[in-house]
């Protein structure tokens, strides 16, 4: 998808909410290539590379990955473009060695319960200095809270920041050091106060279609950032709803049995139910968030020969 809100030579792949959105920014001409943005989850790497070969110009190929965190939504194509164009990987530094030895544990894919092809990353994205590419130069910023090594890119010219998760149209990504009792509110917070200090014209966010009008955004990521801050059990909540509905969005549908033993074995549920609600059984928790959620028609269950079955409606 491309804008008109948008510099000229970006254009932006938007998916479902499972994947990351991917960003081209195409070269000046075709023998400098595309620098390519986030590449989606792992289960859309085919999708991803289809694409990305529709979206490239003729004769452009793929001159360098850059990944605003390593997130499996957000890295999970960059085994499969690499294996076609064979270009270099650019991560933030904070998860550059973790990535190297493919620690997955440090990089939450085992954690979360996702999957991610390995890739090895060959350059760092360094807060500070710019990503030059197609006659524009995007500034990195570090923008912690969602993630403690995410960064965002903007470009002051035309005034258009890819936020990631740091800020989408209607709030912002999960805040993972929380759950882990890491107290990560305040970065959430300063992250939001730069974007308002960058003032962007337009925001391309990790998920959801580009937007402008930042004001609006702000104060909706504001008045979620209050709530949560005031109650932190909710935001804990919250997050593992979103982990719920994102793993039966990848597998589809699963019977309710499957789906209880996943929240109870997955180790970031395991340590959230721990840190906030350990007086209620981890089962018997992990049933009434289920019920949350089918109640407000996230998740919709219907009848088989097997059992119940869930999906996302």
């Amino acid at each position: 998808m491309t804008s008109c809100l948008l510099p000229q030579g970006v254009d932006v792949l938007e998916r479902g909410w499972l994947s990351s959105n991917t960003v081209i920014l195409h070269g000046a001409n075709p023998a400098e290539g595309a620098a390519i943005v986030d590449t989606g989850y792992a289960t859309h790497a085919s999708q991803t590379l289809a694409l990305v070969a529709a979206t490239l110009r003729p004769r452009e190929t793929v001159r360098l990955i850059a990944n605003t965190h390593l997130h499996s939504d957000h890295c999970g194509g960059n085994a499969a473009l690499v294996d076609v164009y064979h270009c270099p990987i650019l991560t933030p530094p904070g998860d550059f060695q973790a990535a190297e030895r493919w620690d997955e544990q440090a990089l939450t894919f085992a954690a979360t319960g996702q999957r991610c092809a390995r890739f090895i990353p060959t350059g760092k994205l360094l807060p500070g200095e710019r990503l030059r590419h197609g006659g524009l130069a995007w500034e990195i910023h570090a923008a912690p809270g969602h993630d403690p090594h995410s960064v965002m890119l903007y470009e002051p010219q035309s005034g258009t920041l890819i936020s990631a998760d740091a800020l989408w149209e209607r709030g912002f990504g999960i805040v993972f050091p929380e759950l882990d009792g890491c107290a990560a509110f305040d970065e959430v917070d300063a992250t939001l106060k730069l974007i308002k200090r960058l003032a962007p014209r337009v925001i391309i966010p990790g998920h959801g279609a580009p937007f402008w009008g930042i004001d609006e955004a702000l104060r909706v990521a504001h008045s979620r950032l209050k709530y949560f801050r005031e109650n932190p059990p909710r935001h804990a909540a919250s997050a593992t709803k979103a982990l719920t509905v994102f793993h039966v969005l990848e597998v589809s549908v699963v019977l309710e049995p499957e789906l209880i033993n996943w929240l109870c074995a997955t180790p970031i549920i395991q340590t959230t139910h721990a840190t906030f609600f350990r007086e209620v059984p981890l089962e018997e928790w992990a049933r009434t968030l289920l019920n949350d959620l089918l109640a407000s028609e996230t998740l919709k269950v219907q009848q088989s020969a097997d059992g119940r079955l869930i999906h996302v409606s």
